[in-house]
């Protein structure tokens, strides 16, 4: 399966939601379900926000490392979904720090 076509499954919430339950990762659902409760949403919202959040925000480096994880695992969807969810709980970025405007 082509990376675009599994990025592409993970806007269908059953499945978000079976493949994020088939990680196997009970700190991964937490933090997902913790998360997804802050923003009203099921766990399969929010893992489908997590797949269009990474493909439309992930750096350069992130797609770098997403296809190097996918490359040496035995279940790439796992794994992809996995650095999807990590990539929208990370904490938010301001645009610009104080220092950018003290130089």
């Amino acid at each position: 399966m082509l990376l675009g076509d599994l990025v592409a499954r993970f806007d269908d919430e059953a499945f978000a939601l079976e493949s994020l339950l088939a990680i196997g990762d009970l700190a991964l659902l937490a933090r997902v379900e913790e998360a997804a409760a802050k923003e009203q949403l099921s766990a399969g919202e929010f893992a489908v926000r997590a797949g269009q959040l990474f493909s439309d925000n992930a750096s350069d480096d992130d797609w770098v490392s997403l296809i190097g994880v996918m490359g040496r695992t035995d279940d790439p969807g796992r794994e992809c979904l996995r650095k999807m969810l990590e990539f929208a709980l990370r904490p938010a970025r301001p645009e610009h720090s104080c220092a950018d405007h003290h130089a």
